[in-house]
Parts: structure tokens; sequence; C-alpha cells
């Protein structure tokens, strides 16, 4: 059985730009490997100002102890 870990990261942007992440999305990946947690995926849902999201999640997974 697996186990599943949400982590979010809020997106800056200035209009009629792309939104970047607040946080360095590699370094949270590369933590959370150390820690045995697997990227499963990024998700960006498209809501928010003219269509972009407003965060990613990032979807870590791992064997339930």
């Amino acid at each position: 059985m697996k186990t599943y870990k949400f982590e979010r990261i809020e997106l800056k942007g200035i209009r009629g730009t792309a939104f970047q992440p607040k946080e360095d999305y590699r370094e949270i990946i590369e933590s959370h490997a150390k820690d045995g947690w697997e990227l499963v995926q990024i998700f960006g849902p498209t809501f928010g100002t003219y269509g972009k999201a407003a965060y990613i999640d990032i979807i870590f997974s791992r064997d339930k102890e």
C-alpha cells in the first residue's frame, strides 16, 4: 500500500507573462527524495488570473510503513 504527500507551491507573475514558482521546486523534490518519497506528478490546475494556475501541487508517494 502507498501513502501520498502533497506539496503546494504558489506561483507569482505579472499579467501577460508566465507565472513562476515562488520556491525552487527542484530543491523540494530532491529534499523529499532523500526522505524516501518518489515524485508522482506536478499538477497545475488551470484556474486563476487569465486562466493560469495560481499554484502547482507536487505529488509524492512511498510505501506505507
